[in-house]
């Protein structure tokens, strides 16, 4: 079996070393910082415990699972790994000097990863000697319960690099699309108006965060509202990910950030982490009633949903990924309850034509711009599939 080395002994570091290890492969988890790594290895005890009081595995999968993994301070064991995996803080300048050193440990065949979620990978390997071996490799968060990955070749990778990263995660039984690295690859770029028009929504006063919440899961079918899914995935991290990609547009106003989540994550309200967000999640805490009017529901899915099929049709049209990997990025990534592109079909394309050029004639913003593939397959009486 190959080797996996991980750098990072946080909550993706350790979840992507339990997917490895369950896979059959030996695993090295490494941290500078001891207290991580102890926590780690905790960590991954007490969730092997779980899964063996719930009769997913035995005791004797368990330990071997959890003996295939060693934990380190020391890169020097990297030198016989076959793929390394960075999953650490979300700095260029710490992953390039990572990167620089691992490089001279590694043996010249190693495979060098990022679990990077929104920094440009050509940048990232610009720094290696052998850009060539690396490529972007991004789980979703909890790993071992997440199937979707992100394979990311850089323009530097080569294209037999691509093609064993995807075949080795794919062995660990995930599901793999392929994207292109511009920002937020697939789904931090196709799921932004899932946050982004919900917050405008909410600024210009159509509906309160509970409303627009009970429309997007009762009417919409999606699992968790906007602002439950911020709340959960934190306002500080959320709100980061939507101003590096919009920055990363050269400031397209379709990515724009909301200064209510600017003020929320600046107060410290960054959801259930801290306690509160956009509902308060403290003890006894009543969540506040939305106001069930199909009508209003009705309109806000309507508003978001063409907005998130106008960036998932505008992905395909840029090439970003093939019609199939947007679709399965977005179901098995985010967990939406039907991929955007074929939603778009069973909506109709004249209706997801005729939405976005009704909010673009009312506001007369370039956020509300109809991308040129639903135009263009609207003309040619045609559909996604």
């Amino acid at each position: 079996m190959p080797k996996l080395s991980v750098i990072g002994a946080g909550t993706m570091g350790t979840g992507i070393a339990q997917v490895a290890a369950t896979a059959g492969w030996d695993v090295i988890v490494n941290d500078t910082n001891s207290d991580i790594l102890e926590k780690s290895s905790a960590s991954l005890v007490k969730v092997m415990d779980r899964l063996v009081e719930k009769v997913k595995i035995d005791q004797a999968t368990a330990d071997k699972i959890l003996g295939r993994i060693d934990f380190t301070e020391d890169q020097q064991y990297f030198e016989n790994s076959d793929l390394v995996i960075e999953a650490i803080v979300e700095n260029l300048e710490i992953k390039q000097k990572v990167f620089k050193a691992v490089e001279e440990i590694v043996r010249e065949d190693t495979i060098i990863a990022s679990n990077t979620s929104s920094l440009s990978l050509a940048s990232i390997g610009s720094a290696l000697k052998d850009p060539s071996r690396f490529v972007g490799i991004h789980f979703f968060n909890p790993a071992p319960l997440m199937p979707l990955v992100e394979i990311i070749p850089a323009v530097q990778t080569a294209e037999e690099t691509t093609k064993q990263a995807k075949d080795w995660v794919d062995s660990w039984k995930k599901l793999t699309v392929l994207a292109k690295d511009t920002p937020g690859f697939i789904v931090n770029r196709v799921a932004r108006p899932f946050y982004g028009e919900s917050l405008r929504m909410y600024e210009e006063g159509v509906a309160d965060f509970a409303t627009i919440d009970w429309a997007m899961k009762e009417l919409g079918g999606f699992r968790m509202g906007p602002f439950e899914l911020m709340d959960f995935i934190g306002n500080d991290i959320n709100y980061t990910v939507t101003e590096t990609v919009f920055a990363s547009f050269f400031y397209d106003p379709r990515y724009r950030p909301s200064f209510t989540q600017k003020r929320m994550a600046e107060a410290g309200f960054l959801g259930r982490k801290s306690g509160r967000g956009y509902y308060s999640y403290t003890e006894g805490a009543e969540k506040p009633e939305p106001t069930k009017d199909s009508k209003l529901g009705q309109a806000i899915l309507d508003r978001t949903l063409a907005m998130l099929i106008n960036e998932a049709a505008d992905a395909l049209f840029l090439n970003i990924a093939s019609k199939e990997d947007i679709d399965t990025a977005m179901t098995k990534g985010v967990n939406y309850p039907k991929g955007l592109l074929k939603w778009a079909d069973e909506k109709g394309i004249d209706w997801c034509v005729e939405k976005m050029d009704a909010l673009y004639d009312e506001y007369r913003e370039d956020r509300y711009r109809c991308s040129p593939l639903l135009r263009r397959i609207k003309a040619e009486g045609k559909t996604f599939y």
